[in-house]
């Protein structure tokens, strides 16, 4: 799936996004609402990984959806 359908279909895939990453509250996927952008940022902050590493599994969880 790519990021312009998670953005539209985000409230289907916003619990899968909460399963796979636990750590993000339920304000913080609604403030990412299924842009790509917000993810990575929101990534990066929770598990202190670069923003390489962020884009990296984001588009790998888009990918496998």
């Amino acid at each position: 799936m790519n990021w312009d359908q998670i953005e539209g279909r985000w409230k289907e895939v916003r619990g899968r996004a909460r399963e796979n990453w636990g750590e993000l509250t339920d304000d913080e996927l609604d403030q990412i609402a299924g842009k790509k952008d917000q993810m990575i940022g929101k990534l990066q902050t929770k598990y202190g990984i670069t923003k390489e590493e962020a884009e990296k599994r984001a588009n790998d969880w888009a990918a496998a959806l």
